[in-house]
């Protein structure tokens, strides 16, 4: 939250410094202009002078601080870290050119609300302007769901190609098995040994269901409409509602302000049921003692970055339950094929959701605790 109040920025101010290097902060205005394109960026940015006080911070800049740019600019801004001399060597070293860009990892200080440090990873490097130069702030834990999220990509992806080839594999010899034991439960009379001709089609049968499941994403073609998030829901929970129709309760929490989008109805009705669906299956204890609780919540999420790309606006639609959460052995796995953390459960739906959601350039992420556990699908808004 931003505030404007010049209290808040006491510990901030820096003498003016006496060196001819340092007008720059004078010209301000004119560098407030230059650089007004960085207050689009999510990243936390400041333009500093060589002898680190600041010409210009951006609006991501101003929210992690906790105070206004009119307070930051003009200010030293190594003082903003818990060690001013990292940044400090890095600007004595930048005007040497002793580097075109450095980075290393620092804590940033944040006044509002006596917020704890950030962890940032910091990016210094010139501007085209001499003693002019542009540092940039990457908070570790985006760094670090970033990550999670190109390896969750690059995994989902592997996994649909070694899913379709392995389900073509199985597939052909699958029907020669069941044509097999079809003709020799023709020729035997014994009705003891058609017993097991009988077993070895059943199991096919249960093999060729397996497989078609996992094809199935890949063989419906993709329907395109205009998609009301909210509807979905309803779907949903009209079908959740009529399974569970006692010990459930239902809550749903609307932005309903979110705008209509192109996609699938039917995959995104089959994804958030597959969510809905398993986490209702973990709440049979409370479902039982009548404090189960499941919420749909949606809102619109701005400047999101998913998938290596960046968007202005993003549906986020979250499905919560209030259940024994994601077993921490497979949280890492759970939208792998054929993992499931249930009893007879098939270790399908969440894959097929993520690759649904997928096809929709969105993402589902999970984030679990005993007593919560929340699913999160974010995908590109126009």
């Amino acid at each position: 939250m931003r505030t404007t109040s010049p209290a808040s920025s006491g510990n901030w101010r820096a003498s003016a410094p006496a060196s001819s290097e340092a007008t720059a902060p004078l010209n301000a205005p004119i560098a407030a202009h230059r650089f007004q394109s960085l207050d689009l960026l999510a990243t936390l940015v400041a333009v500093v002078a060589a002898d680190g006080s600041v010409l210009f911070a951006n609006s991501a800049l101003e929210d992690a601080l906790g105070i206004s740019r009119r307070a930051i600019e003009g200010t030293s801004f190594p003082q903003c870290f818990t060690d001013p001399t990292a940044l400090q060597n890095a600007l004595a070293g930048a005007k040497g050119n002793e580097f075109a860009a450095l980075r290393y990892d620092a804590w940033l200080v944040r006044t509002a609300g006596n917020a704890e440090p950030l962890q940032v990873h910091v990016v210094v490097a010139q501007t085209d302007t001499p003693m002019e130069f542009i540092i940039e702030l990457l908070p570790l834990e985006a760094q670090a769901r970033q990550d999670r999220e190109e390896r969750m990509l690059g995994q989902a992806q592997a996994n649909k190609e070694l899913i379709r080839n392995l389900a073509h594999e199985i597939k052909n010899p699958l029907g020669g098995i069941r044509g097999a034991a079809q003709l020799l439960e023709m020729e035997i009379e014994s009705r003891e040994l058609k017993e097991y001709t009988k077993v070895i089609i059943h199991e096919a049968d249960r093999l060729q269901t397996l497989v078609d499941r996992l094809l199935a994403p890949h063989r419906r073609p993709h329907v395109v409409g205009d998609v009301n998030i909210h509807e979905v829901c309803e779907r949903v929970r009209s079908l959740i509602v009529a399974e569970f129709p006692k010990g459930l309760r239902v809550v749903r929490d609307y932005d309903i302000s979110i705008p209509d989008f192109r996609g699938d109805r039917e995959q995104l009705i089959q994804a958030v049921l597959n969510i809905a669906h398993n986490g209702c299956q973990d709440l049979t204890d409370r479902i039982s003692a009548c404090d189960a609780q499941l919420t749909f919540r949606t809102r619109i999420g701005r400047q999101v970055t998913f998938g290596k790309q960046r968007y202005r606006l993003a549906l986020e639609l979250h499905v919560i339950d209030n259940g024994p959460g994601v077993p921490d052995s497979i949280k890492d796995r759970i939208f792998f094929p054929l993992v499931s953390g249930r009893e007879g459960g098939s270790g399908l739906g969440l894959t097929l959701a993520q690759t649904f959601v997928q096809q929709h350039h969105g993402l589902i992420e999970c984030d679990s605790q005993p007593g919560r556990t929340d699913f999160k699908i974010l995908i590109p808004l126009p």
